[in-house]
């Protein structure tokens, strides 16, 4: 089949050559030439990198022209598995004794429940694979915006001879478009997997147990062993602290089932928010050049697509930094009381501050990608106003708080951790709701 475009280039109506290409391609015909469909469309064919995307991308479509079930997972995996290692017996042996140490350290100051199942040892492809699910989740809004937005976009800026027949195939030009938004989502999950220390080091649960209410604790083994190898640390110290990190923030989670699910709506409700502006679409069509087949990855990294935020969204987005904030604050000061026997605690704790605030390049892509960034950005606040409601409160009545989210402290509580506690140690003076919430903190003191 390979040998019909020899020659000359079929003249730009040749709609049936166009739509016999475009459907082998969506079928992932083994026997199909990707310069088949480039041809057809009237656009050159030059050099190999045109040729191994077009591959690529048709190896990943079924028949139905939706992107096959396991093609972002098996790019995930893929992008993760670069120089990806398994961990040796020895050091999978010191991760597990260190997760038995947070554990026991996290009971003397918690009395949040241990998780059902032990800490996953992972590579980098393991942490990749699961927690795709989730992200794709998170991402589904803009993953269906902008592909509406760009198969309009080249459906425009087809060449005149074929702006009908491109029109009529824009639903399954959207489809591919849709198909290659979650690719490129998968490249940066796999790059995440480079990166990441653990399971929930990005701030939300990734990682489901063994059912999907369920957190689990996982430490991606190399690249902890790579972030410890920088610091002036004993290898022994930076596990047990990372692990302590881990369990915590699996725990937490595992004891406030409603707080996924509360995270993951705060999430959807700022990314329900995009859509593409009109406007800049058309800017960005004038420049749009359909052959070059690098153009449509840009578009969806570069983050040009995404509009400003909307009031909304800035209002959803403070929600959820706020809830970030907490959850992470929790964790930092749980894990400072429960690692005072380390004498590095104080170091790492802040390499790990100053990491959380910057971000590493894949975090900064997802970033780009869906316009959504989850860095905590009041962490040092949120974690001093737990320790001054630990202090005033105990331990107990700190952990009680997070029963429901009405009972957790607000943000203007980040600002004034004093008039926080004062509200807390003293409900009589407030509403209804802090006389219940003062009951539910007495009956924990006490059980």
């Amino acid at each position: 089949m390979a040998d019909k475009f020899d020659g000359d280039i079929p003249d730009f109506g040749d709609e049936d050559a166009l739509r016999e290409a475009f459907q082998r391609f969506l079928q992932g015909d083994e026997t199909f030439d990707p310069a088949e469909l480039m041809k057809a469309a009237g656009i050159d064919v030059n050099g190999p990198e045109l040729k191994a995307m077009m591959q690529q991308l048709g190896s990943a479509f079924g028949s139905d022209g939706l992107l096959k079930t396991t093609a972002s997972r098996d790019h995930a995996v893929s992008v993760a598995s670069e120089g990806s290692t398994s961990p040796d017996s020895a050091t999978s042996q010191a991760l597990s004794s260190a997760a038995n140490v947070a554990t026991l350290w996290l009971g003397e100051v918690t009395s949040i429940a241990e998780l059902a199942e032990a800490p996953v040892i992972a590579t980098r492809t393991e942490w990749a694979r699961r927690s795709l699910p989730v992200w794709e989740a998170i991402s589904e809004p803009v993953a269906t915006a902008i592909p509406r937005a760009v198969s309009g976009m080249m459906a425009s800026q087809a060449p005149e001879a074929l702006a009908e027949t491109f029109a009529s195939l824009s639903g399954q030009m959207e489809k591919v478009t849709h198909g290659l938004f979650h690719l490129q989502l998968a490249q940066v999950v796999g790059n995440l997997g480079k990166e990441v220390l653990s399971g929930g080091d990005i701030g939300i649960p990734l990682i489901h147990g063994s059912s999907e209410y369920d957190v689990q604790a996982m430490l991606v083994a190399q690249n902890m062993r790579e972030f410890s190898a920088d610091l002036d640390v004993p290898l022994e110290e930076a596990d047990i602290y990372l692990a302590v990190r881990e369990i915590a923030h699996a725990r937490l989670f595992r004891h406030a089932r409603w707080l996924r699910l509360h995270l993951m709506s705060a999430i959807r409700d700022f990314a329900a928010g995009i859509s593409i502006d009109a406007d800049s679409l058309m800017n960005l069509s004038e420049d749009f050049d359909p052959t070059d087949t690098q153009a449509l990855t840009e578009l969806f990294t570069s983050g040009a697509l995404l509009p400003e935020r909307t009031e909304e969204q800035n209002r959803a987005l403070h929600r959820l930094e706020t809830m970030l904030a907490l959850i992470e604050g929790w964790v930092d000061h749980v894990t400072s009381l429960a690692t005072t026997r380390l004498p590095k605690a104080s170091s790492l704790a802040e390499t790990i501050r100053r990491r959380r605030a910057s971000g590493g390049p894949a975090e900064r892509a997802f970033s780009t990608l869906v316009g959504l960034e989850l860095r905590p950005r009041r962490l040092r606040e949120a974690s001093t106003l737990w320790a001054h409601i630990t202090h005033a409160l105990g331990p107990e009545a700190r952990d009680a708080l997070w029963r429901h989210p009405d009972s957790l402290p607000t943000d203007a509580d980040l600002e004034n951790p004093s008039d926080c506690v004062s509200r807390l140690s003293n409900p009589g003076a407030g509403d209804e709701m802090d006389q219940a919430l003062q009951d539910l903190l007495e009956g924990e003191a006490e059980s």
